[in-house]
């Protein structure tokens, strides 16, 4: 039987079939499956967002006088405004309307910036911190403490240091009465004798388990924070030996998020070390576990965004929730919420849940609130019913988080975070529908696309800070794309299960481990690459340089898309660029010289040398201050294979860069002296050795080895140097009636120093020898065979604390010295050079001549030729 229609309403569906169809009604009110834009984009709250954060920059710093007057000027010309759009019409009365809207932002943000700027100045704090005196302070904590790396400072390697974000609630002299305040600190906790805020102890710790919102009580010195810059009023130095004395628990909401933080890093415990490392880093944030040199990788790539918990981790939860980010404009169709039949509103409120969960979770860092709050007025919208515009979106976060915290609006953070967005919801539209009509895949096209304009607009920002552009960033970006959402989604997993179920978080984790292990790989192997980056001019000059130069490719690159043989020889001429065949690299620069055999390479104040022992393979002497610097000149020398390693002793300047040599390279063994001072750098040393299961033995006189072409004796220390007794020592050495000369001292006069024969070359390395142990050396037994070399490594950097009789002795053709560009030592002396230029040698410098190669005859007679690079 048929039925005809009528007038009459069916009665409505009940269950959860209803409330599917209800919310895929609601989702086609907000917008159809294909939505067509009803208009250009929503652009209304740009100008006051922009307005707010300029003047919230410029007035952080301005006298209360200035931000009052800037207040009441703009309040008054909004009023005035205001009262003008009566009387206007049509476009005049909407310019009205907008100007009006954003002198009150400005109003706005120039009395929260003078708030927060006075701050700085009222109390007794900064007048403490003037006279830098010693006192009692009660903190409360307002960030996760984080640690120093360590640096090279001279010498000696600068301890770590821990620095904690604070507000002083009460503070007075030491031993006087305590006066009320609030003002925003920077505790740096320096360690004590125990050593217990080093590196290899930051995990045992006891300031960087502390968690937000607890407070302290500090005796400390305050010191004036850096001017014109800081948002802290004083920084409060304080010794950390005897540990924190707490005297108020963190909220119950820290202490939860701390618990949430503390199982992710044990769920973790046991995966590989790449995993283990950036797993919470990827998930919370929590990179402490991350290595230089790993960090270093992901800086050269441009992939640290990964690590700073940036929107992209907190778009991958909304995804889950409500879809694709590509569906913003759709209907929410693909997310959990629809397929469970949950409603927009309830929706809503569990995004909103989420939101703040995140925020606490993975701390308030600039990153993260500008996404918190991204989402938030996307979900508002969504609660509304009304179609999101997420222009405007970004738009109410950035203004609304410069009124919260007028300090983003100095943050480098905050300012890429924005930029990245703005060019995702831009550009990224634009470039993914020009790639798609030419033929490229729609997911492909949305991905070159997406990673090309966040590179586009945040490159030149990146330049400010990095004086550096990578050119692998945006090849990297893509293939990392494939591992980051698996890594986070599974890390949150991980995370929020480990509270409960720690073998099911740890099988998690497991899982989350290989596409974190893909992102390890992928920043390796770009930052390996010899063109993975190009130096740039730092500062907003070569900002805006670098600005012009991305306009110009995008307005060539446009036109080069329609004639597809010119893209593939840009294509190839970019990768050439990149890769850096060695053939074609030392056809075009002539480096490394052909027949080289010995390398001073360029690594600032301090010693590395590298000797050419066969194909691939190189015995380095000393590894500098820095591991990049020694990485990149190994790299450029195409040097794979590290026979020996000889650190001639062990201070920072020398023995710093050592994770440089033995990254990626096979590395036999590390022959060092045996005077282990200063003790902490001996056992970095030991430390970096014992990770890579690298064997390290003692240097002593008499000895001589060989490998191919190269041989090379030990001339200094004598055998009954001092030397460590501890369970660590694994080399050999002697006492007793053998010494050949006075007992060394100090760390530079126990130099290894080493005689070296190659190519029909004779090469003398002195270390950092000093006066007493050059006068020992001269008349050692050792002392005719160092006559009349051809090479002189000059002792201690061209210093003036050197033996004439020994120079005299060498009497070598050319002296190489290692020092870096105005250094504040005075190296090279004047005298120690005007020495050896008057016995006839040759004298080149690294700090005016960069890393220099030595290069024998062919025929082994001693020919001696020099190549700068």
């Amino acid at each position: 039987m048929r039925t005809e229609a009528t007038g009459t309403a069916a009665p409505p569906p009940t269950g959860p079939t209803a409330r599917r169809r209800v919310h895929a009604a609601s989702g086609n009110r907000l917008g159809a499956a294909h939505p067509r834009q009803e208009g250009p984009t929503d652009l209304r709250l740009v100008p006051p967002a922009l307005a707010a954060w300029a003047t919230a920059a410029v007035m952080l710093h301005a006298p209360p006088g200035r931000a009052a007057g800037a207040v009441i000027v703009s309040l008054l010309a909004a009023g005035a405004l205001l009262v003008a759009r009566g009387r206007l019409t049509g476009r005049g009365r909407a310019a009205a309307h907008a100007g009006a809207a954003a002198l009150l932002c400005v109003a706005a943000a120039a009395g929260s910036a003078g708030l927060h700027g006075a701050d700085l100045r009222r109390g007794p704090v900064p007048a403490l911190a003037r006279e830098y005196a010693p006192v009692t302070a009660e903190v409360e904590i307002t960030s996760d403490p984080r640690l120093t790396r360590p640096r090279v400072s001279g010498d000696h390697m600068a301890p770590a240091s821990v620095l904690i974000e604070a507000d002083v609630r009460q503070v007075g002299r030491t031993g006087g009465a305590a006066e009320t305040t609030r003002a925003p600190v920077l505790l740096i906790v320096d360690p004590g004798s125990s050593d217990r805020t080093a590196p290899d102890t930051e995990g045992r710790s006891p300031w960087l388990a502390l968690l937000p919102s607890t407070r302290l009580r500090v005796e400390a010195r305050l010191a004036p924070a850096r001017a014109g810059g800081d948002r802290f009023a004083a920084v409060l130095r304080v010794k950390g030996r005897d540990g924190p004395d707490a005297v108020g628990r963190p909220s119950g909401p820290q202490r939860l998020a701390g618990r949430l933080r503390a199982g992710l890093r044990e769920a973790t415990d046991g995966l590989p070390a790449d995993a283990r490392a950036l797993l919470p880093g990827l998930v919370v944030g929590d990179t402490a576990r991350i290595t230089p040199e790993l960090d270093e990788a992901f800086r050269e790539t441009d992939l640290t965004h990964t690590l700073a918990v940036s929107g992209a981790n907190f778009t991958i939860l909304l995804a889950l929730l409500l879809g694709p980010p590509g569906l913003a404009q759709r209907a929410e169709r693909r997310g959990l919420a629809p397929r469970l039949g949950i409603s927009l509103r309830a929706t809503a409120l569990l995004g909103a849940v989420l939101s703040l969960a995140f925020v606490v979770v993975c701390r308030p860092d600039p990153s993260v609130l500008r996404a918190a709050a991204c989402g938030s007025v996307a979900l508002l919208a969504l609660a509304t019913g009304r179609r999101r515009s997420l222009i405007p979106a970004l738009a109410t976060a950035v203004l609304l988080l410069v009124l919260y915290d007028p300090w983003l609006a100095r943050s480098y953070g905050f300012l890429l975070s924005v930029l990245a967005t703005g060019a995702l919801l831009t550009l990224a539209p634009r470039w993914s529908a020009g790639l798609r009509r030419r033929g490229v895949p729609p997911r492909l096209a949305e991905a070159l696309a997406a990673a090309g304009a966040a590179q586009a607009v945040c490159a030149p920002v990146v330049a400010v800070l990095a004086a550096r552009v990578s050119l692998v960033a945006i090849p990297c970006n893509l293939l990392a794309e494939f591992a980051l959402a698996p890594a986070t989604v599974l890390g949150f997993l991980a995370l929020a299960t480990a509270p409960v179920a720690m073998p099911a978080a740890k099988a998690l984790a497991w899982c989350a481990s290989w596409p974190a292990q893909w992102l390890a790989r992928v920043a390796r192997t770009g930052a390996a690459l010899p063109g993975a980056g190009v130096d740039w001019p730092g500062g907003w000059g070569g900002a805006a340089a670098l600005g012009a130069l991305t306009l110009a490719a995008l307005f060539v690159g446009r036109r080069l898309l329609g004639h597809p043989w010119w893209c593939a020889a840009c294509a190839l001429l970019l990768v050439l660029l990149v890769v850096q065949p060695p053939p074609l690299t030392r056809a075009i620069t002539g480096w490394p010289p052909t027949g080289w055999r010995m390398v001073m390479c360029d690594v600032g104040q301090g010693d590395a040398l590298v000797l050419a022992a066969g194909e691939g393979a190189g015995v380095v002497v000393d590894a500098g201050p820095d591991p990049a610097l020694v990485d990149h000149c190994l790299r450029s020398l195409g040097v794979t294979r590290v026979p020996l390693v000889v650190l001639t002793h062990f201070h920072a300047d020398h023995v710093a860069g050592l994770p440089g040599v033995l990254r990626g390279r096979a590395v036999g063994v590390i022959e060092t002296t045996s005077l282990e001072e200063p003790a902490d750098q001996a056992a970095f040393v030991r430390r970096i050795a014992a990770a890579r299961h690298v064997p390290v033995t003692y240097a002593a006189a008499g000895e001589t080895r060989r490998a191919g072409e190269l041989s090379w004796e030990v001339v200094w220390p004598p055998p009954g140097a001092p030397h460590s007794t501890g369970p660590h020592s694994t080399g050999p050495h002697s006492t007793g009636p053998h010494s050949m000369g006075p007992v060394p001292e100090g760390p530079n006069d126990a130099s290894v120093a080493m005689l070296v024969r190659t190519a029909g070359l004779r090469l003398l390395f002195l270390g950092d020898l000093e006066p007493p142990a050059q006068r020992a050396l001269a008349r050692s037994p050792a002392a005719r065979r160092l006559a009349g070399v051809d090479v002189l490594k000059v002792a201690h950097h061209g210093s003036a604390h050197q033996d004439p009789e020994l120079m005299r002795r060498a009497a070598p053709r050319l002296a190489l010295i290692s020092t870096g560009e105005d250094n504040t030592y005075g190296h090279p002396a004047p005298g120690t050079v005007a020495v050896l230029r008057t016995a006839g040698a040759t004298v080149l410098r690294t700090d005016r001549d960069g890393a220099l190669a030595v290069v024998g005859g062919e025929n082994g007679g001693g020919e001696l030729r020099v190549a700068r690079h």
